[in-house]
């Protein structure tokens, strides 16, 4: 029998998330790499090295930087490329120094593999240099024509069809853009070597929310394993009376237990819950998608688990019901661009006078967030509770979903291609409502009727992440580099 010692129920904010690895393609001019030697500043190598130096010590506030020399001749941009690949790296920083020879940044365009490319150039406040009579002042002026360099490049790089994002600022300024490409690069290379699992099949009574798993391997990334009923009852039966009765003392501790709760109902749904924990520990899962409304899990289980388990935030990884992959890729890859908590909802109704909506979704829901314990309640689930179900009625963690702005977001397939839908709401304060549902009114920046009416004719399921913050322009980042479709309302 499994015991859980030591376990939490609750998480701060946002969960630590590792550092995106960036590969730094610095690019110099070979032609003026020994100018201005004897000169009081130094030649133009030594000036770019002392620069290139202060900008990784600035990058290295944002990112894990991997950097193999300026980069002068093709041989160096060949070196390059091999360094990245062997170093791993998310994303690629291009950045010309100054006027250069194009052909090393057009060999390396030909030559380095499907990798997202930021294209940056640092920009001044203003120049040291008042005119370029004194030897020491041209060649200063020469090292600054990183707008020359940048110029000459770009031509190249659409003319090679490749999607670069171009950032021109200073370091400050340019910070928030390339810390959100570095975040939606670092969430790329997740996906593309996560572990997805579907416990245990498709939702058959909800077809559009089908992906095709080939399409999701091939294409993004994450490799997707069906799991069984069977093997989850399996996990289950081990958990030890001891390890369910301490996880339900201590959420009774933190969240208030609403007086119609089974105390024996309240033990099995926690024990369910901790069975999913002890699935994803088995197969070392990224993401575990629930079909939680098939017959076959009341059936065999006899309820379905309510609770969320905190060791899939020690693991960076994410549960969702319905069996909807297509939501929980979306969960996933807000998860990874936020590290923040990450709800999921699908909207029930419109109520005009107020310009609002309704959404939430049963099921296990991310309620962890200790900022909103009050927000929690231990309820029966009501809708399952007349049934013939073995554990009928079994609880769940009922959650309010927090006010504030938040970013709905969609992820579903169409013909081959992915696509992300999204659009911005508040969610109001108010009452727990609607039983059986984690929910919350929301007020859309668009008027509620007319983004509905966009969002059907764009077409998407009924199912949507929610996180925390306006988060579009990051969705439209992380779109961009994975070749995605993207809408935002």
């Amino acid at each position: 029998m499994k015991n859980v010692e030591n376990f939490s129920t609750g998480t701060d904010m946002t969960i630590k998330l590792k550092k995106t690895k960036v590969g730094l393609l610095f690019i110099g001019c070979q032609r003026f790499r020994k100018l201005g030697a004897g000169c009081p500043d130094g030649d133009y190598e030594t000036r770019r090295g002392k620069f290139v130096a202060s900008l990784i010590e600035q990058f290295n506030e944002l990112a894990e930087c991997a950097f193999p020399g300026i980069i002068y001749e093709r041989d160096d941009a060949d070196k390059a490329i091999g360094f990245f690949r062997e170093e791993k790296v998310d994303c690629i920083l291009c950045s010309f120094l100054s006027w250069s020879e194009d052909a090393t940044w057009i060999y390396f365009l030909r030559e380095v593999y499907d990798i997202p490319l930021v294209y940056y150039l640092p920009v001044r406040d203003r120049m040291s240099h008042q005119n370029t009579r004194e030897e020491n002042d041209f060649v200063e002026f020469l090292a600054q024509g990183g707008l020359v360099g940048s110029l000459v490049g770009s031509g190249s790089a659409v003319r090679f069809n490749r999607e670069i994002e171009v950032i021109t600022d200073d370091f400050e300024s340019a910070r928030p853009r390339l810390d959100a490409f570095f975040r939606a690069a670092r969430t790329r290379s997740r996906l593309r070597s996560a572990r997805f699992g579907l416990l245990a099949n498709y939702n058959e009574i909800m077809w559009s929310t089908y992906i095709d798993p080939y399409d999701i391997f091939a294409k993004i990334g994450p490799e997707l394993h069906f799991i069984s009923y069977a093997r989850l009852q399996e996990e289950i039966a081990d958990i030890s009376d001891a390890a369910a009765e301490a996880y339900m003392t201590e959420l009774s501790r933190l969240y208030t237990v609403e007086a119609d709760v089974d105390k024996r109902l309240f033990l099995e749904s926690v024990r369910a819950s901790l069975g999913l924990a002890a699935v994803r520990d088995k197969f070392q899962l990224d993401a575990l998608v629930l079909n939680d409304v098939s017959k076959e899990i009341f059936e065999t289980l006899g309820l379905r688990p309510g609770f969320y388990p905190l060791s899939f935030h020690e693991h960076n990884a994410i549960l969702v019901p319905e069996g909807d992959l297509g939501a929980g890729m979306m969960v996933y890859m807000l998860r990874q661009l936020t590290g923040k908590h990450i709800n999921y909802a699908e909207p029930f109704y419109m109520e005009k006078a107020a310009g609002t909506f309704a959404a939430g979704h049963a099921g296990p829901h991310d309620y962890t967030d200790d900022r909103y314990r009050h927000l929690v309640r231990i309820s029966r689930d009501t809708r399952f509770a007349k049934t013939s179900y073995k554990y009928a009625g079994a609880p769940f963690a009922w959650y309010r979903i927090a006010p504030g702005l938040k970013t709905f977001a969609h992820f579903s397939e169409v013909n081959g291609r992915f696509k992300i839908v999204c659009f911005i709401a508040e969610s109001l304060p108010g009452e727990h409502a609607l039983c059986s549902y984690c929910h919350s009114d929301f007020k859309p920046e668009t008027p509620v009727t007319e983004l509905f009416e966009k969002v059907i004719k764009t077409g998407t399921t009924q199912h949507f992440a929610v996180v925390e913050g306006d988060l579009r322009a990051e969705l439209e980042l992380l779109a961009r580099i994975n070749h995605f479709e993207f809408y935002q309302y």
